[in-house]
């Protein structure tokens, strides 16, 4: 694991980069409101991705005192902002710069990663949201995704699963919405978080080449 430090505009976020030998590609984590890199859920999901040979980058998507900040928690043009910044230094970091890219947003980061899809075109390979809010990247960035899109959701998430059906109908790339059964939204339930996260790594490992 390498702790590295992103600069946007005028602050410093900081990551974690794990890349394993032949990674088949590195995936960015986008996490939720009132969340960070040291995301228990994420950071379980980034395990299994390392098993599977995918290099992953969790990092803050705000600062400290910005995460005290109700609005900016839920600003998704401004995490979609930061997670485009984070992507371009990957890009330019010699370790990763032409490895695949890959999203995974849990919550509020899902509709980040939408809209980072978006603007990335051909450039993302693949995305997957975890209990996500993908309603919140708007119609728009929804039809404009073309990487592969993995939506996951608790079968016991009620509400959230109605908008993720919405969101699918939006998304025209190849796509897919899972619900894993007896989940609530953050998967606490046993065994329920390790079949979303198996389901990520298959996705990734299709899609990320």
């Amino acid at each position: 694991m390498t702790a590295v430090k992103i600069p946007v505009d005028a602050v410093e976020l900081a990551g974690e980069l794990v890349l394993p030998p032949a990674a088949s590609g590195v995936v960015l984590f986008a996490h939720g409101s009132g969340s960070s890199r040291f995301s228990p859920r994420n950071t379980f999901v980034a395990n299994v991705l390392q098993q599977q040979g995918i290099g992953t980058l969790l990092f803050d998507l705000l600062t400290r005192a910005e995460d005290q900040n109700d609005a900016m928690r839920f600003d998704i043009d401004l995490l979609t902002h930061r997670l485009l910044a984070a992507t371009a230094w990957l890009q330019a970091n010699p370790e990763t710069k032409i490895s695949p890219v890959g999203y995974f947003g849990a919550s509020t980061g899902a509709a980040a990663a939408l809209q980072a899809a978006a603007k990335m075109g051909g450039a993302v390979a693949a995305v997957v949201s975890r209990g996500g809010r993908p309603d919140l990247a708007g119609e728009i960035a929804l039809g404009q995704v073309i990487a592969p899109t993995l939506l996951v959701v608790g079968s016991e998430d009620h509400g959230v699963i109605e908008l993720n059906e919405q969101a699918h109908a939006l998304v025209k790339c190849e796509k897919k919405l899972v619900l894993v059964p007896g989940a609530t939204h953050l998967f606490a339930e046993p065994g329920t978080l390790e079949q979303a996260a198996q389901l990520a790594a298959h996705w990734f490992l299709n899609y990320l080449h």
